[in-house]
């Protein structure tokens, strides 16, 4: 194989390997919605999401197909969700989602990628005065009656209500998940995406070095297999 030749196949490796995660996290919220609502898109509101963004991203029928199986018990049983806080370079806090089926294999990783890139791994509940979890809403505005929804959206709780690029951006607290869930499925609405997050209470700033060397340590902990969804509380300029 050529230099050329070898080039295009390590590009080609690398954006199979992302496209891999990338599927790998879709997948587990079908999973994760399934177990919470049942295998019917119908009466199942997160799966609906959830099957919305596997289509927009072309995940394969049968990837899906066995995310589904396995919210239903069929297999893949023994997953469970842990979370992981700690610090990176510079005191910014970060907390880590992950499911995994082998907790020693998976706090292992998660160790390494802080203490590699100039982080300490934290016991659970260090970094709970910093993060609030909230229920995030995206709607795409299409034809809708900005006026009206915003009216609808804060008779069911919405604290904020924010217009980005071709989407509204609806914030709640995490109790009124539901409330917002339900109104939007009254106006016949899917959401671009419905979760909670945690959102910072307060935000730390790096620069030059550090700035780049916390990068990577998100950048090696969101490439996990095992880790689903990564915060903190790093602002960005």
């Amino acid at each position: 194989m050529g230099r050329k030749s070898a080039k295009i196949a390590a590009k080609k490796g690398a954006q199979d390997k992302l496209r891999s995660q990338v599927y790998t996290k879709m997948l587990f919220e079908v999973t994760r919605a399934v177990k919470t609502g049942g295998d019917d898109p119908k009466t199942n509101f997160l799966l609906r999401v959830a099957l919305g963004k596997c289509k927009k991203n072309n995940v394969p029928k049968d990837n899906i197909d066995r995310a589904i199986k396995k919210g239903m018990g069929g297999d893949g049983d023994g997953y469970s969700d842990v979370y992981y806080e700690g610090y990176g370079c510079g005191g910014v806090g970060v907390f880590v989602e992950t499911s995994t089926n082998n907790v020693a294999r998976t706090v292992a990783n998660i160790r390494y990628c802080f203490s590699r890139n100039g982080g300490t791994l934290e016991n659970s509940g260090t970094l709970r005065f910093l993060f609030t979890r909230k229920a995030i809403f995206e709607i795409k505005k299409e034809s809708l009656d900005e006026d009206e929804f915003m009216l609808e959206m804060i008779d069911a709780g919405a604290e904020e209500i924010e217009p980005e690029d071709d989407l509204f951006v609806v914030t709640a607290e995490k109790e009124d998940f539901g409330s917002i869930q339900k109104k939007l499925e009254e106006m016949g609405i899917v959401p671009e995406d419905a979760s909670l997050e945690r959102i910072p209470s307060a935000y730390k700033k790096l620069s030059g070095e550090k700035f780049e060397q916390f990068q990577r340590m998100i950048e090696a902990l969101e490439a996990d297999e095992d880790v689903i969804r990564v915060f903190h509380n790093l602002e960005y300029d």
